[in-house]
């Protein structure tokens, strides 16, 4: 399991090399350009989280507690500030302990997510994850508006031996998750994973597609644990905090999953949803294997993040 997390590690370090580029070396240019911390430093510092997809409101947040510190510890090389940054925004990621609740009972997991952020893979490497902890899953293909969804399922579920329930285009995906709840009790499954269609350009019709999926839940089976968990790309940055906020005024998310953190500059998005929703990233994808979806563990993807060339060398030699 270490050998699997310390894998992870590099891999996450390695995908948050764009993410890297672009706010840490930033960043160090600025410890190691100023002599002395004035408004400058400060108004530098913002442009560059504020430019990482760190968000406004993480941003500002940042600052003001870097500033306090810069006060109380009479901190004056800008050099210093650093150890103290990566502190502040650890913190502003700290959104208490994350639950992952739903994988120790019997429980109902919709993802819901527009297309083309790779949710209907997610929920995929998802079910593999579960069945590697020995659970029984049972998928339901409820996304029945996409043509390729229910295949894309029907392949995940033949890879990571999950039962698959639905999958007809233009199905009710109301019915498909009655059908597919009958099937997860007949079996004692321990996790129902639902994909449901994520069509925000139509949000009434989402919301009352959703309103009918936790009716039949509700109804059909109370005793379930329920998470709703929200897959976003991370490569389109705001526009992805956008989506989080969208989506969170139709359902109540419990959860965020980032997939293609490896593709992109914007990792910062993961400080921002947290501090402008206060809504956990409990799941992050670096890559496209099983393995490269993780839980997500805030002080990791900070470590990670700062981790210098050095450090990922000493890293590799342990």
């Amino acid at each position: 399991m270490a050998e699997e997390k310390m894998g992870f590690f590099k891999r996450l370090v390695a995908g948050l090399n764009k993410t890297r580029d672009n706010i840490v070396s930033g960043m160090d240019s600025i410890f190691h350009g100023f002599s002395k911390i004035d408004e400058d430093f400060y108004e530098e510092l913002e442009e560059v989280l504020i430019m990482g997809d760190l968000g406004v409101k993480a941003t500002y947040a940042i600052l003001d507690d870097l500033r306090k510190k810069v006060k109380e510890q009479h901190i004056k090389e800008p050099i210093e500030c650093r150890q103290l940054l990566i502190d502040s925004i650890k913190e502003q990621m700290d959104v208490g302990e994350t639950a992952y609740e739903f994988e120790n009972q019997t429980s109902v997991v919709l993802v819901i997510g527009v297309n083309g952020v790779g949710k209907t893979t997610t929920i995929g490497k998802l079910a593999g994850k579960m069945r590697g902890q020995g659970k029984k899953v049972v998928l339901a293909a409820a996304d029945t508006f996409r043509a390729a969804a229910g295949d894309q399922l029907k392949e995940w579920a033949h890879r990571s031996d999950a039962d698959l329930i639905g999958g007809q285009e233009g199905a009710d995906p109301a019915a498909i998750v009655y059908d597919a709840v009958a099937a997860a009790k007949a079996r004692k499954a321990d996790i129902l994973l639902v994909d449901t269609a994520g069509r925000l350009h139509n949000k009434k019709n989402l919301m009352e597609e959703l309103k009918k999926i936790n009716r039949v839940l509700e109804r059909e089976y109370p005793e379930a644990y329920r998470e709703t968990l929200v897959v976003l790309d991370a490569t389109t940055g705001q526009n992805a905090l956008s989506q989080a906020k969208e989506f969170s005024d139709v359902a109540d998310i419990t959860g965020i999953i980032l997939t293609k953190m490896d593709g992109t500059a914007k990792g910062g998005i993961a400080v921002a949803i947290q501090a402008e929703l206060g809504i956990p990233v409990k799941y992050i994808g670096v890559g496209e294997t099983i393995d490269d979806l993780q839980k997500f563990d805030s002080d990791e993807f900070v470590q990670a993040l700062f981790t210098t060339e050095e450090k990922k060398e000493e890293g590799e030699e342990e």
